[in-house]
């Protein structure tokens, strides 16, 4: 049987189009119903870095830029600039951006966007705070394995071996006991259950169980309901406890960035986002199609991709409206607009 020819209706690959619509069309349309709040991250790709602009209430990106090479100040304020130029064309407004802690950022906005609030995203600093707990496990795990006693080959014969044998016994199962149950000291609240279990596990460890305090008044900070103001004066009271304790004072150094203060500016404002998840999620979308799309791997053909991308987010209304009127119908139910 002859085949043919390969049917190629829907097969042409778009993304020249896609990338000729983004400053037109496609912005005109994410800009129309503008928040007011962005969320601005860069994403490094191999030798190349995307920086992108996404609302950070609509989740929709607004613009992006493909650099080959690692971002600086200049492509920074180039690139807020731009940015800025889209807005005074429309007689738009900036009221909020939130970033990651990157050093990348602060001057820039303080140059293009003079008194905006800037907020550093909460998940990030308490990612950092929490990496810095768990090490501090680690390293008690690791002090406690250089306690277990040595003890000879064979069954032990006399009382002080038999008493080594259930010594190492109890140390292992406190290292794999802290190893296993190592979320209870990053966990955000815990359950009265796991409350018994922390206690278990970190009897005759007070440092453990002070780092554990020290992550309750961390989360305090975040609680919407109090102010900037009253939330750095727990940051105060916190440090200066912090500092009483040297071995806590050099776990926990994240406590004394000026990032834990940007990362409290929402406090003051309803409608400023705390964390920059809108635009991490297209970042994980394209890491996903990285896996899998091999010919992504230019300067141009990730511009090219993210247009198409941008332009999915475009079509998402229309799909999702498509598909409850095509499951409404299945099930015999009739749709009016």
């Amino acid at each position: 049987m002859f085949r043919g020819l390969r049917f190629r209706t829907g097969s042409r690959r778009r993304e020249k189009k896609a990338e000729q619509r983004v400053p037109a069309e496609y912005l005109d349309g994410a800009l129309a119903d503008f928040s007011g709040y962005i969320a601005a991250d860069e994403l490094y790709d191999g030798p190349f870095c995307v920086l992108s602009i996404v609302d950070n209430h609509n989740f929709r990106r607004l613009i992006y830029e493909v650099l080959d090479h690692d971002p600086t100040h200049e492509d920074m304020i180039r690139f807020f600039r731009r940015f800025r130029k889209e807005l005074e064309q429309r007689d738009m407004k900036l009221l909020g951006v939130t970033t990651d802690g990157s050093p990348l950022y602060p001057e820039p906005l303080a140059l293009i966007f003079p008194g905006v609030p800037h907020q550093v995203c909460e998940f990030h600093v308490l990612k950092e705070i929490n990496k810095q707990i768990l090490k501090a496990v680690t390293a008690v795990r690791r002090e406690i394995k250089k306690k277990l006693p040595k003890l000879k080959r064979g069954r032990p014969s006399s009382q002080t071996a038999r008493k080594a044998v259930r010594r190492k016994k109890r140390l292992q199962d406190k290292i794999s006991n802290l190893f296993e149950h190592r979320y209870l000291f990053v966990k955000h609240s815990l359950t009265p259950k796991e409350k018994k279990r922390f206690l278990s596990i970190t009897r005759g460890l007070y440092n453990l169980r002070n780092l554990r305090s020290i992550m309750d008044q961390v989360y305090c900070l975040f609680d919407r309901r109090c102010r900037t103001e009253t939330a750095l004066e727990k940051l105060a009271k916190l440090r200066y406890r912090v500092r009483r304790f040297k071995t806590l004072g050099q776990t926990l150094k994240k406590l004394f960035t000026p990032n834990i203060e940007k990362a409290l500016t929402f406090l003051d404002n309803a409608q400023l986002p705390s964390t920059s998840n809108a635009v991490e999620r297209g970042y994980r979308r394209h890491r996903k199609m990285q896996k899998s799309v091999y010919r992504v791997r230019t300067q141009k053909h990730i511009s090219q991709r993210i247009a198409i991308d941008m332009q999915r987010e475009e079509q998402t209304k229309g799909r999702l409206q498509t598909i409850w009127i095509l499951h409404n119908g299945r099930n015999g139910i009739e749709c009016s607009r």
